[in-house]
């Protein structure tokens, strides 16, 4: 059941399916983290449409049970930044252009049609680009499955592995407001001082690729003379990214040793994951990208995805998978090919067959829908 809608993209002659059409009506729906309720309503009523059971919990997670030998479960959410949303000559054929088009809408409408053509567990999450609330509350609210396919673009040849970690602070220091002239330090150089410590104890080394790793990023600084004018205050959040080999706790503890003025909040903590290639869901991902006229390749990414949580709290194998250019994330020319989302379906579909999904039909939650979660 197609949700009417005058937007100029869905009139395009490239929206000729009905996979592209669910993709291009996501897209246009603003998405950003915290606002995701018209996207995952769009999508709820597109399983209602083809007969399957789907709910909105209480988190906001779009729900649809189904074979729980797969789940595939990608993000409804986008990062801040409005794109027009249309359809481009590109040089391999038409591209869907808008925030979200690669990172993750494209996996989430891919993902939405395999698991209504093959009867897999489907689940769109909410808040990743943010804390992760909607994969944490799902892992806390459900067993796991037998296997797990995360929603990430990889290009449809690619296949996920895996994540660094990431751990995320707030420094906070503060010291007596006096004449500039004074050369005394202040909480503004205090907080540059222990930053630079930092930077120096994890200093890139240009010989090991960067996925191997700890680097270093501050995100957001504040500083000045207090309101009532008789301090000067310095706040600075930051992130680290773990690569496997070393641990969140490792990063910090090294981290605090630097630390001799002001004090660190540490606000969040996901540990870094590395699958083996040679698992039976990696082989089986290899042989439908290569019937598919594809050449696949084995992707580890420097970033930190739902995959981390996923494996933080279940004991099963996973990859991430879907269509797009990881390297538009989040920048103001995200735009995705269709024929490559079309490809991306192709390999799910394939995928869950030769897995055997479909064979025998399981529900995908221990816990069934409460009457509040199937009225939202």
């Amino acid at each position: 059941m197609a949700v009417e809608s005058t937007h100029p993209a869905l009139e395009h002659s490239a929206i000729d399916t009905e996979g592209r059409q669910l993709l291009t009506e996501l897209v246009s729906i603003p998405s950003v983290s915290g606002e995701e309720t018209a996207a995952a309503e769009r999508l709820a009523g597109f399983f209602e449409a083809h007969d399957r059971e789907v709910w909105i919990d209480d988190i906001g997670n779009v729900r649809a049970p189904g074979d729980d030998t797969v789940l595939l479960t990608s993000h409804i959410d986008t990062v801040p930044g409005e794109i027009p949303v249309e359809i481009k000559d590109g040089e391999d054929g038409p591209e869907l252009w808008g925030r979200g088009s690669v990172d993750a809408t494209g996996s989430l409408a891919s993902m939405a049609i395999a698991a209504v053509e093959t009867g897999a567990s489907f689940v769109g999450v909410v808040g990743e680009e943010s804390t992760s609330r909607g994969a944490w509350y799902l892992t806390d609210h459900r067993d796991s499955p037998d296997l797990i396919i995360n929603g990430e673009p990889s290009g449809w040849g690619g296949i996920t592995l895996g994540y660094r970690g990431l751990l995320e602070g707030t420094y906070v220091a503060a010291s007596e407001s006096g004449h500039h002239s004074r050369p005394d330090l202040n909480a503004i150089q205090h907080a540059m001082s222990w930053w630079d410590r930092v930077e120096t104890i994890f200093e890139p080394d240009e010989w090991v690729p960067v996925f191997e790793q700890v680097t270093t990023k501050p995100v957001d600084i504040e500083g000045g003379v207090s309101v009532d004018g008789l301090s000067m205050e310095a706040t600075m959040e930051f992130q680290l990214r773990v690569p496997p080999e070393r641990t969140p706790d490792e990063v910090r503890e090294l981290s605090d040793a630097e630390l001799d003025i002001g004090t660190v909040n540490w606000t969040e903590s996901i540990p870094p994951v590395m699958t083996n290639p040679r698992t039976e869901l990696a082989r089986v991902f290899r042989a439908a990208i290569r019937d598919q006229g594809g050449d696949p390749r084995l992707l580890r990414k420097t970033g930190t995805s739902d995959m981390n949580v996923f494996a933080t709290k279940w004991d099963c194998g996973m990859v991430s998978y879907g269509p797009g250019d990881s390297s538009l994330d989040h920048t103001p020319n995200e735009h995705l090919p269709l024929d490559e989302f079309d490809n991306a379906i192709d390999v799910l579909i394939d995928v869950c067959e030769r897995l055997g999904v479909g064979d025998e039909v399981a529900s995908d939650d221990s816990e069934a829908a409460t009457d509040t979660e199937a009225a939202q």
